[in-house]
């Protein structure tokens, strides 16, 4: 598996980091984590091959999650580059999207559904397990965030695995979820004194990674009070383990 790192912020205004979009390919195929505001114009800043992309991941429904979802589609809809396309995008995530894509789709008649090619929309509950791409087993599991909020775990033939915790306040069954797992992209929102409940600051996002033991995490969701290149400093002072942190461009073989 590859990543890219399209957007490793939030939804406040940042001139280095977009709002949340990781972009995973595969031999098998190409999912979007995600797809926040930004991330349409990413893909195309990465080079990457969005028209031909197989499967989207909606963790939960805050814009800064899938605030580019409905531009995503519009653009596809009309884009030369998606003309021959027959292939089926899989839009995946929790019970409501079909009708918030639906609520999207009506507001300006924008038939964002009509495509050249079956848009397919896959509800989950939590415990499911389903293939997101052929060859690529996904597990999701609900976390304190939204009611319905959901972490990812994608396994790979070769056992490699991916936990994609989104947004999530602090969970002991998110640790056992990313226990082992060879890449944990976790959220780090706040350094301290966090303001919500509803998301980590550094020293939880640090006793899920001890705990948890992934081969590797990266640090991702970051508010503009952490300055670019300082994150995996902080997180070295608690852990002599691999943490990275997450910034817009960054690619990881997985």
């Amino acid at each position: 598996m590859k990543l890219v790192v399209l957007g490793s912020g939030t939804s406040v205004p940042h001139a280095a980091r977009c709002s949340a979009a990781f972009w995973i390919e595969t031999q098998e195929g190409s999912i979007l984590l995600d797809i926040g505001a930004d991330a349409p114009h990413r893909m195309a800043q990465e080079s990457l091959d969005w028209p031909n992309l197989d499967a989207i991941w909606i963790s939960h429904f805050h814009l800064d999650h899938l605030g580019g979802l409905a531009p995503f589609l519009f653009g596809m809809r009309w884009a030369p580059q998606t003309r021959e396309r027959r292939k089926p995008l899989k839009i995946i995530g929790p019970r409501g999207l079909a009708a918030l894509i639906g609520t999207f789709s009506d507001a300006d008649d924008y038939k964002l559904l009509e495509q050249n090619f079956p848009v397919q929309i896959c509800e989950v509950n939590a415990g499911d397990i389903f293939k997101i791409v052929p060859g690529l087993e996904a597990t999701a599991l609900s976390t304190p965030h939204s009611s319905e909020s959901m972490a990812l775990r994608l396994t790979d033939g070769r056992g490699k695995s991916l936990v994609y915790s989104s947004d999530t306040g602090f969970s002991e069954d998110l640790i056992h979820f990313a226990s082992g797992v060879t890449l944990l992209l976790l959220e780090c929102s706040f350094k301290r004194d966090k303001p919500l409940a509803t998301h980590l600051e550094l020293t939880e996002s640090m006793r899920i990674i001890k705990d948890a033991q992934p081969e590797a995490a990266l640090l991702m969701h970051l508010y503009p009070e952490w300055e670019v290149g300082t994150v995996a400093a902080a997180a070295a002072s608690l852990w002599n383990g691999k943490v990275l942190e997450a910034t817009d461009g960054l690619q990881l073989e997985i």
